[in-house]
Protein backbone atom coordinates (compact mmCIF):
# COMPACT_ATOMS: atom_id res chain seq x y z
CA UNK A 1 0.00 0.00 0.00
CA UNK A 2 1.41 3.35 -1.05
CA UNK A 3 0.24 6.87 -0.21
CA UNK A 4 0.47 9.22 -3.17
CA UNK A 5 0.50 13.00 -3.43
CA UNK A 6 0.82 15.64 -6.14
CA UNK A 7 2.36 19.12 -5.95
CA UNK A 8 -0.77 20.63 -7.54
CA UNK A 9 -3.11 19.21 -4.90
CA UNK A 10 -3.13 20.54 -1.33
CA UNK A 11 -2.19 18.03 1.33
CA UNK A 12 -4.62 17.25 4.18
CA UNK A 13 -4.75 20.06 6.75
CA UNK A 14 -2.97 18.10 9.47
CA UNK A 15 -0.22 15.50 8.92
CA UNK A 16 -1.41 11.99 9.67
CA UNK A 17 -5.08 12.89 9.21
CA UNK A 18 -5.67 10.95 5.94
CA UNK A 19 -4.14 10.31 2.52
CA UNK A 20 -5.24 12.13 -0.61
CA UNK A 21 -4.56 9.00 -2.66
CA UNK A 22 -3.60 5.37 -2.09
CA UNK A 23 -2.50 2.62 -4.43
CA UNK A 24 -3.39 -0.86 -3.24
CA UNK A 25 -2.59 -3.75 -5.53
CA UNK A 26 -3.81 -2.73 -8.96
CA UNK A 27 -6.31 -0.17 -7.69
CA UNK A 28 -6.14 3.48 -6.69
CA UNK A 29 -8.41 5.33 -4.28
CA UNK A 30 -8.78 9.11 -4.15
CA UNK A 31 -10.11 11.03 -1.18
CA UNK A 32 -12.78 13.61 -1.82
CA UNK A 33 -11.36 16.44 -3.91
CA UNK A 34 -12.85 19.92 -3.70
CA UNK A 35 -11.82 23.44 -4.65
CA UNK A 36 -10.79 24.55 -1.16
CA UNK A 37 -7.78 26.74 -0.46
CA UNK A 38 -6.71 28.64 2.68
CA UNK A 39 -8.22 31.75 1.03
CA UNK A 40 -11.58 30.25 0.08
CA UNK A 41 -12.74 28.06 -2.77
CA UNK A 42 -11.24 28.30 -6.27
CA UNK A 43 -14.09 29.82 -8.28
CA UNK A 44 -15.77 31.45 -5.29
CA UNK A 45 -19.41 30.39 -5.06
CA UNK A 46 -19.57 29.22 -8.70
CA UNK A 47 -20.31 25.48 -8.52
CA UNK A 48 -19.19 24.87 -12.11
CA UNK A 49 -15.79 26.48 -11.43
CA UNK A 50 -15.46 24.52 -8.20
CA UNK A 51 -16.31 21.27 -10.01
CA UNK A 52 -13.72 21.99 -12.72
CA UNK A 53 -11.09 22.44 -10.00
CA UNK A 54 -12.20 19.29 -8.15
CA UNK A 55 -11.90 17.27 -11.38
CA UNK A 56 -8.49 18.89 -12.11
CA UNK A 57 -7.26 17.70 -8.72
CA UNK A 58 -8.81 14.27 -9.31
CA UNK A 59 -6.95 14.00 -12.63
CA UNK A 60 -3.66 15.11 -11.05
CA UNK A 61 -3.90 12.48 -8.32
CA UNK A 62 -4.93 9.71 -10.72
CA UNK A 63 -1.86 10.56 -12.81
CA UNK A 64 0.35 10.61 -9.71
CA UNK A 65 -0.89 7.07 -8.99
CA UNK A 66 0.25 5.96 -12.45
CA UNK A 67 -3.16 6.08 -14.11
CA UNK A 68 -5.22 8.59 -16.04
CA UNK A 69 -8.59 10.13 -15.41
CA UNK A 70 -10.17 7.63 -17.81
CA UNK A 71 -8.92 4.78 -15.59
CA UNK A 72 -11.38 5.93 -12.92
CA UNK A 73 -14.30 3.50 -12.75
CA UNK A 74 -16.34 4.94 -9.89
CA UNK A 75 -17.18 8.50 -8.82
CA UNK A 76 -19.07 9.72 -5.77
CA UNK A 77 -20.01 13.38 -6.10
CA UNK A 78 -21.38 15.43 -3.22
CA UNK A 79 -23.13 18.76 -3.80
CA UNK A 80 -24.66 21.18 -1.34
CA UNK A 81 -27.44 22.14 -3.77
CA UNK A 82 -28.91 19.47 -6.06
CA UNK A 83 -30.15 22.26 -8.34
CA UNK A 84 -26.48 22.64 -9.40
CA UNK A 85 -26.34 19.08 -10.84
CA UNK A 86 -26.27 20.38 -14.44
CA UNK A 87 -23.21 22.55 -13.69
CA UNK A 88 -21.43 19.59 -12.13
CA UNK A 89 -22.49 17.42 -15.07
CA UNK A 90 -20.93 19.88 -17.54
CA UNK A 91 -17.65 19.80 -15.64
CA UNK A 92 -17.75 15.99 -15.44
CA UNK A 93 -18.45 15.70 -19.18
CA UNK A 94 -15.46 17.93 -19.94
CA UNK A 95 -13.18 15.82 -17.74
CA UNK A 96 -14.07 12.30 -18.92
CA UNK A 97 -14.43 10.47 -22.21
CA UNK A 98 -16.18 7.17 -22.94
CA UNK A 99 -16.42 4.72 -21.39
CA UNK A 100 -17.65 6.95 -18.58
CA UNK A 101 -17.17 5.97 -14.93
CA UNK A 102 -20.04 4.78 -12.79
CA UNK A 103 -21.24 7.79 -10.82
CA UNK A 104 -23.37 8.71 -7.85
CA UNK A 105 -24.47 12.29 -7.12
CA UNK A 106 -25.78 13.11 -3.66
CA UNK A 107 -26.93 16.33 -1.99
CA UNK A 108 -25.43 16.95 1.45
CA UNK A 109 -26.10 19.71 3.97
CA UNK A 110 -22.48 20.94 4.04
CA UNK A 111 -18.92 20.10 3.06
CA UNK A 112 -15.75 20.40 5.14
CA UNK A 113 -15.26 24.18 4.70
CA UNK A 114 -17.74 27.04 4.32
CA UNK A 115 -18.33 28.03 0.71
CA UNK A 116 -17.52 24.63 -0.81
CA UNK A 117 -20.34 23.38 -3.03
CA UNK A 118 -18.97 20.19 -4.63
CA UNK A 119 -16.62 17.33 -3.70
CA UNK A 120 -15.52 14.38 -5.86
CA UNK A 121 -14.31 11.01 -4.56
CA UNK A 122 -12.96 8.42 -7.02
CA UNK A 123 -11.44 5.01 -7.45
CA UNK A 124 -10.08 3.07 -10.37
CA UNK A 125 -7.66 0.49 -11.71
CA UNK A 126 -4.11 1.03 -12.85
CA UNK A 127 -3.95 0.59 -16.63
CA UNK A 128 -1.41 -2.24 -16.59
CA UNK A 129 -3.56 -4.54 -14.42
CA UNK A 130 -6.85 -4.57 -16.29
Amino acid sequence: MTSVGHAGVPEPPRPGMFSNARVVGGQFFLSGMHAGTPHGPVGGDDTYAQAVEAFRRTRALAEACGAGIDDIVTLRIYVTDIAEKAAVGRARSAAFSAPLPCSTLVEVSALVEPGLTVEVEAQGFLPNVR
